[in-house]
């Protein structure tokens, strides 16, 4: 409870996620489940695309896992932006905040979906609302596929919810 109370200064954020695996919205969806994750996002910049006076195109590193409830797990690691929504699109700060990343990891399918491959790769869009202790609920469509690395690269959307907690 005080962590959900308490003012921070953010270095990192750990993300919770709770969604959907398998969403098609075609009504082709085969394999759906519910997913649950988990991510380390460091605030370590390793590279800065953008002006040097704002942290607004910085490239940052992020860990995690992901599983379903059919037992699929996915261990993974990539990049991300962090990107304020109101400075990206008017030029002034808003509360809210664009997050697109991309990462690569280990994949076991247990009793879900065959995705073609153990090496799999994650593209994800989130937007998120910063709550005013720092704390975040974010929304956020991602996509995990093989990149034709197998022979089958059916591939898996996931919309999920998640709350997101600076350390």
């Amino acid at each position: 409870l005080i962590l959900f109370s308490i003012p921070v200064v953010a270095d990192g954020y750990d993300v919770f996620g709770f969604g959907y695996y398998d969403v098609k919205f075609d009504g082709s969806a085969n394999n759906e489940a519910l997913d649950y994750r988990y991510e380390r996002r460091f605030d370590n910049t390793l590279l800065r695309i953008g002006p040097e006076s704002y942290d607004f195109f910085d490239i940052k590193p992020f860990a995690g896992f992901e599983g379903t409830t059919d037992s699929a797990m996915y261990f993974l690691i990539g990049i991300y932006l962090d990107d304020n929504a109101g400075t990206l699109f008017t030029g002034e700060s808003s509360n809210f905040l664009v997050t697109p990343s991309f990462g690569f990891g280990i994949y076991d399918e247990g009793d879900g979906k065959k995705l073609g491959n153990d090496i799999e790769f994650r593209t994800t869009i989130e937007v998120s609302y910063q709550l005013q202790n720092k704390n975040r609920i974010g929304l956020s469509l991602g996509h995990i596929s093989n990149a034709n690395l197998g022979d089958n690269n059916p591939g898996v959307e996931v919309i999920s919810l998640s709350y997101q907690i600076p350390y």
